[in-house]
C-alpha cells in the first residue's frame, strides 16, 4: 500500500510542478519569442522539455525530503 501511495504522490507532485512552471513562465516565454515564433514548434518543444526536466528535478527533491522526514515510506 505504501508503494502505490508513493507513486500517486510522485505523480501529483510532478503534475503540480509542471503546472507551476507553466503558470510562472508562460507570459515570459511568449514575450521572449513573440507570438509568431511561439507558434513555431521547436520553440515550444524546448519550453516543454525544460518544464519536464525542472518538474522531474523538483519532484525528486520533494520525494527525497518527504522520505527523509519519514512522511513517505517506500
Amino acid at each position: 500500500m505504501e508503494q502505490t501511495t508513493a507513486i500517486y504522490v510522485g505523480i501529483l507532485l510532478f503534475v503540480l510542478f509542471i503546472f507551476l512552471f507553466w503558470m510562472l513562465t508562460r507570459g515570459y516565454a511568449k514575450k521572449k519569442y513573440g507570438t509568431k515564433q511561439w507558434k513555431h514548434w521547436p520553440n515550444r518543444l524546448s519550453y516543454w522539455q525544460a518544464a519536464i526536466m525542472y518538474s522531474m528535478g523538483f519532484t525528486f527533491i520533494a520525494l527525497f525530503l518527504l522520505k527523509w522526514g519519514n512522511v513517505l515510506a517506500f
